[in-house]
């Protein structure tokens, strides 16, 4: 495919309630040469980090073991011609990797990006495409440190792009159209695949393979798509007890580690992880958090000889952990990825303890 190729221009675009003011000298928008900027549609941004949805197979049946990441975010947009007809887009490769090679410091510079781009009276909304491992977790640490009424989306794929039937091009276009739509502000960072719109906060990945596999069971779906035209359930709404974290400045996280409860667990995995430089530790227990006698002797041990933070999450897919007592915060409804994302940014944020309790333990 003829790789995209991109011209300054000026000319004139929407701000956020829509009343077109003029570019200012030396801005400038990223398009296709033969691409002329509408000044009629709302301004887009692509964030690319890789994925499936930038992934190739060798054969058009083939659905697993291909590379993940081999397509850059130019490819993407030209395979999606339509995209044009909602919005001027503008492609970032921020990286290009499977999501289980997302980093911190990949999160940090993306969020950076996005902070940045979102602070400009010329961007409508931002895109990013990103692999569907960890997505939950990159879409939620979003959620906690983008500061914006302006939509945030985030969009993957299950099958690679070389597929048949591959679900890339469609769900990329959904998530151009929803984050060009004012209808989707104030919603915070939202989650788009198969025809589906879930919030970054509770949705997580259910199934490895199947295409419906984003889901907030409890919590539900914001939305769907018919004709590409997002639907909403609610009116604008944020998770209760959101907090927001402030990382403008911020080159690194503390490193916290899951630990995964099981029958006999080995409990000197806790003091090996704080030996390697966890200053958090988070338990996916068994039912609602629970942890055996030895292990806890020895969460007790590290807690008490290093203070490391410790919050108590679970095993299965749903359900609320309450408070763990003295030693430990309980998770809420925070799945073990994502309640060791929030300890990350609770810990570099300085919180006390009777702030971790505020955060973790809140029942509304």
């Amino acid at each position: 495919m003829m790789p995209l190729k991109f011209l300054a221009l000026a000319a004139t675009a929407s701000l956020t309630l829509g009343s077109p003011v003029p570019l200012p000298a030396g801005f400038h928008l990223s398009v296709r040469e033969d691409r002329p900027l509408n000044a009629s549609l709302p301004n887009v941004t692509i964030f690319a980090t890789g994925g499936t949805i930038a992934g190739s197979a060798s054969s058009s049946d083939q659905t697993t073991g291909y590379q993940a990441g081999a397509l850059g975010v130019d490819i993407l947009i030209d395979a999606v011609p339509q995209l044009w007809n909602v919005s001027n887009v503008r492609g970032v490769q921020v990286t290009n990797v499977g999501s289980e090679g997302i980093t911190p410091d990949i999160l940090l510079n993306l969020t950076h990006q996005v902070q940045r781009e979102l602070d400009s009276p010329y961007c409508q909304g931002v895109v990013i495409t990103h692999g569907t491992d960890t997505l939950e977790e990159s879409s939620f640490f979003l959620d906690l440190t983008v500061r914006s009424e302006k939509p945030v989306v985030f969009v993957g794929a299950m099958r690679p792009a070389t597929a048949i039937s591959a679900d890339g091009p469609i769900n990329l276009l959904e998530a151009v159209t929803l984050a060009a739509d004012p209808e989707a502000r104030g919603r915070g960072t939202m989650i788009v695949l198969n025809d589906r719109i879930s919030n970054a906060f509770y949705t997580t990945k259910t199934n490895a393979n199947s295409l419906d596999t984003f889901k907030a069971v409890e919590q539900g779906f914001l939305g769907f798509f018919i004709n590409i035209k997002p639907i909403f359930y609610f009116a604008p709404t944020l998770p209760v007890n959101k907090p927001y974290f402030n990382v403008a400045n911020a080159t690194s996280l503390p490193q916290v580690d899951i630990l995964y409860g099981y029958q006999g667990l080995n409990p000197n995995l806790a003091s090996a992880a704080v030996e390697s430089g966890a200053k958090g530790l988070v338990l996916a227990g068994m039912g609602a958090g629970g942890w055996t006698t030895s292990g806890q002797k020895a969460i007790d041990e590290v807690v008490k000889n290093n203070g490391t933070a410790v919050v108590y999450s679970r095993r299965p897919m749903d359900g609320y952990v309450e408070p763990g007592g003295s030693i430990g915060y309980g998770g809420g409804f925070l799945n073990p990825q994502k309640a060791r994302v929030m300890l990350q940014l609770a810990l570099y944020a300085g919180y006390e303890n009777s702030q971790m309790k505020a955060l973790f333990e809140f029942d509304g």
